[in-house]
């Protein structure tokens, strides 16, 4: 009977950086994926990376997974078009603007590079936005983006140097013992043993922590986004307008625009149909902000699932289940965090320290406090 060093529920972002890390620590790991790679949310995320939170674990985390996207290219042999391209969070209010004052001053000290825009100054950085309304905005150069098929290629890869990822492959129990993890039952009739087992299992986590008698607060929603044939190169960072009818997007590299916005109502569940109402909302939004954009072709749109929490931060830890940890309920930020919160949980699992300040992200936390820059 073979045994595991660690068993990954889950072939997404984080998944497959908590599987890439436990690697490169000389684990022997498996991962479990019951569709493809990226299949859950991962595959569908529109590729952007920032630092600019509002919460200290959350801020700190970010500026951990900016450096692992840096050391990508060396690491994997291959480039996954990580670019510090900039983020911008427009401000049309006062209260806008002191909320974003509010989160500078705590992103300062803690070394990121990040200041407040007036109106002018938004301008000179693009020449192309429509500044009626605008009183600044919030940027920093060091976020950026970076292309997810490439990342997660590279991590499927370093993974496969000394584990196992099997695809098509459904988790249906957690087994237990004496009340700790003791390994995964398959459908079939399988079972895969360790005495450390993650679920990272995105939209469907809720089910597999239930799976080990737990209940795990996290609420999948739909999200669309679409993406543009390629435009005149503008250097467009991740603009983000949080205005109630506002969205956010950004320039790719080869000049394609790509984005997406939060619908109201929200709607839930996993769904993964896409809009007419979507397509039209979207262009005409973004083209609000960047009128050239007007005349952008929309080469493919699609929806996939953010799995939230009731406080818009990640559930990233041990459970009451001994050995069973869970890194999920990234509110649409996994992609851009799934590179700390993977180097984190190796951490823990294999020294029982996270490496970082990981208290904001507690399974038994209250849920009082909320993420103002969501």
């Amino acid at each position: 009977m073979k045994y595991w060093d660690a068993i990954i529920i889950g072939g997404g972002m984080i998944g497959l950086s908590t599987a890439y890390y436990l690697t490169k620590k000389g684990k022997k790991v498996i991962v479990l994926e019951k569709e493809g790679l990226g299949s859950g949310s991962s595959g569908r995320c529109i590729g952007g990376i920032r630092q600019q939170f509002s919460t200290p674990c959350s801020i700190k985390l970010a500026i951990k997974s900016v450096e692992l996207f840096s050391l990508m290219k060396e690491e994997f042999g291959f480039s996954v078009e990580f670019e510090k391209s900039g983020y911008l969070f427009l401000a049309f209010t006062e209260e806008e603007k002191e909320k974003f004052l509010k989160a500078i001053k705590l992103q300062k000290s803690f070394g990121l590079k990040v200041n407040f825009m007036g109106r002018k100054e938004v301008k000179k950085l693009i020449p192309e936005i429509e500044d009626e309304g605008i009183i600044g905005g919030a940027y920093s150069p060091e976020d950026g983006q970076a292309y997810p098929f490439y990342v997660l290629k590279g991590l499927a890869l370093g993974i496969s140097k000394g584990g196992e990822i099997r695809k098509r492959t459904k988790v249906v129990g957690i087994i237990q013992e004496g009340g700790r993890a003791k390994g995964a039952e398959l459908e079939g009739g399988e079972k895969i043993y360790s005495d450390v087992v993650v679920n990272a299992a995105g939209p469907w986590a809720g089910e597999v922590g239930k799976m080990a008698g737990l209940s795990l607060p996290f609420y999948p929603e739909r999200h669309e986004a679409f993406i543009t044939t390629r435009c005149k190169r503008m250097s467009l960072p991740m603009i983000v307008d949080y205005r109630k009818d506002g969205c956010y997007f950004q320039q790719r590299s080869n000049g394609q625009i790509i984005g997406c916005y939060t619908p109201e109502p929200r709607v839930p569940g996993r769904r993964i149909d896409s809009t007419f109402q979507f397509l039209k909302e979207m262009s005409f939004r973004m083209a609000r902000v960047i009128p050239a954009l007007s005349e952008a072709q929309v080469l493919r749109q699609w929806a996939g699932a953010y799995t939230m929490t009731p406080d818009g931060s990640p559930i990233v830890d041990e459970t009451d289940l001994e050995g069973f940890y869970v890194g999920s309920g990234m509110s649409g930020h996994g992609f851009m965090l799934g590179p700390g919160v993977g180097w984190a949980l190796a951490n823990k699992i294999t020294e029982g320290t996270w490496g970082l300040d990981m208290r904001e992200f507690s399974a038994g936390r209250s849920f009082k406090n909320s993420e103002l820059l969501k």
